[in-house]
């Protein structure tokens, strides 16, 4: 017996099913494809000295840095109890060795492998080593020890050989001459046969990177006003002030890309092509003298700190290599406060030592890194001890020209209590902080004012940050008000829609039971 033929499907059910079915698959695709491997991603972590006044104990480390979402630290010389907090953490650590370890290290390879045993083995990958720094600016800090580097490297790298710990030294913007334009730049002629060769073929063979300190703020201030404050704070120029080099026409727009693309010309003048290059540190004082050092401030450390990580994570790369990105380690977490030399030296953290920040980055888009500004409950009040005469000036600055909305402390309001300089002046910066959208330099006022995440409200008095999460509170209530509104005519369609289906269902089996079967 002859098998039935299919039977015709009307048309606008076939394309119905049709559509059902691509739809089907199209969802299926994107749930079980699999995830393409992608480059590593860079990365911005931080530098932790130790020269600090009641520098928090490992285990309240460890969840500060997780609090503040730094998956990525930089730690000068092993800790055992930092190391032991930090398992099971997720955060990653490039570990250093001391310059006073290189005569030990390079000397006796069976000391290399003795350190491994008891810095790394017992907790990496608990707690993931990322690579070894060893020394610091050796060539110029501790020249004494520079023969011993490359052997302490070779023993260190053997002693790691099961374990693919990239292994490297940091080295300062000195190594390089002549660095702009950037393609005009070299490796110190004196380093390069004795040191910076055998160094490059290592970094090459092992798959290490080139470790370098850079620090835009030093090349201001070396610069004697060639070089534009904008320029190294990663603020747009226009296009007359950009550098160009004359050599490539590549446009420069901050002095970081000028100084990678420097060292990359510079590997590639001895041949070297594929060594990336990890900054293990850069970054910008929060205040020095105000005559030697003119350009350290929160606002500027701020500008620079903040448009550096954005520049970073958003993986732009440098004019030379616009699909490099290299990584970069923050310096510093803390303001070390007992370390000696200028005045700056002191003042390079993003917190104090008891974690309070020193000022707060602008970061929000950047993934939550560091973003203590993600929240809306930031404020702008009077910094603790500063001056009053300085405080009376900026608080009539703010309720004068600033027109900062100074309302609320005239007598008989609710912020006029308690009527001191102090008081006021904070609500005064807060409210010209809150108008202003809290952009980077908006709570200075000469460097009186700091930034809080405490609310400063007391009483009846509200300050304007807390008004606006007030007001954020009362959107909130209103979308939601929407949401509930939309939610409710889409449960009316969908009834509509089900008695549409209906009705189409018993269409279609009177229009098939209808057409006569062919045999």
């Amino acid at each position: 017996m002859a098998l039935p033929l299919p039977l015709p499907l009307p048309l606008p059910l076939f394309f119905t099913l049709l559509t059902i079915t691509t739809i089907k698959l199209v969802v299926i695709t994107a749930v079980t494809a699999p995830q393409n491997s992608a480059a590593a991603e860079p990365f911005v972590g931080v530098c932790i000295g130790t020269q600090v006044s009641n520098i928090l104990s490992p285990a309240d480390l460890v969840e500060f840095l997780k609090s503040q979402q730094i998956t990525h630290i930089r730690l000068y010389e092993p800790d055992t109890n930092i190391l032991s907090a930090l398992n099971g953490s997720g955060i990653h650590v490039l570990l250093g060795i001391p310059n006073n370890q290189l005569l030990a290290l390079g000397s006796s390879p069976a000391t290399a492998a003795a350190w491994v045993s008891r810095h790394v083995l017992p907790f990496h990958p608990s707690t993931p080593i990322s690579a070894i720094a060893v020394g610091d600016d050796v060539p110029f800090t501790f020249p004494s020890s520079l023969p011993l580097l490359l052997p302490a490297l070779l023993s260190l790298h053997s002693s790691l050989s099961n374990l693919s710990i990239p292994i490297s030294t940091p080295l300062s913007f000195s190594s390089i001459i002549d660095p702009f334009p950037p393609s005009q730049a070299f490796f110190n002629q004196s380093l390069v046969s004795g040191f910076i060769l055998p160094l490059l073929r290592f970094l090459s063979s092992t798959s290490s990177p080139l470790m370098l300190n850079l620090y835009p703020y030093y090349v201001l201030t070396r610069a004697r006003g060639v070089i534009p404050l904008d320029n190294a704070l990663f603020r747009p120029l226009p296009p007359s002030r950009e550098e160009v080099d004359p050599n490539t026409l590549l446009h420069y727009t901050n002095v970081l890309d000028a100084m990678l693309d420097a060292a990359y010309f510079s590997m590639r003048n001895l041949n070297f092509t594929n060594i990336p290059i990890l900054i293990t540190e850069t970054g910008w004082p929060s205040f020095g003298d105000r005559h030697q050092e003119p350009f350290a401030s929160k606002d500027n450390a701020d500008t620079y700190n903040s448009n550096m990580i954005k520049h970073v994570l958003d993986r732009s790369g440098t004019p030379l290599h616009p699909e490099m990105t290299s990584s970069v380690y923050l310096y510093e977490l803390f303001d070390e406060d007992l370390r000696p030399g200028p005045v700056s030296e002191q003042h390079w953290g993003l917190f104090y030592g008891n974690a309070t920040p020193v000022y707060l980055l602008h970061v929000t888009g950047s993934g939550g890194l560091l973003a203590n500004d993600t929240t809306d409950k930031t404020y702008c009040v009077a910094e603790e001890g500063a001056d009053r005469k300085m405080l009376q000036a900026a608080l009539d600055w703010a309720c004068g020209p600033g027109k900062a909305n100074c309302s609320e402390i005239q007598p008989g309001e609710s912020c006029y209590d308690p009527n001191t300089v102090k008081a006021h002046a904070s609500y005064a910066f807060d409210s010209y902080y809150q108008k202003e959208g809290k952009v980077a330099g908006s709570c200075y006022f000469q460097g009186v004012a700091m930034v809080t995440t405490t609310d400063p409200s007391h009483g009846k008095c509200f300050f304007p940050g807390s008004k606006l999460v007030v007001n954020v509170t009362q959107a909130a209530m209103n979308a939601t008000t929407q949401t509930s509104n939309a939610e409710r005519s889409y449960r009316q369609w969908r009834r509509t829609r089900s008695a549409i289906d209906a009705a189409l269902l018993v269409t279609v089996v009177v229009l098939l039971t209808s057409i006569p079967h062919i045999w």
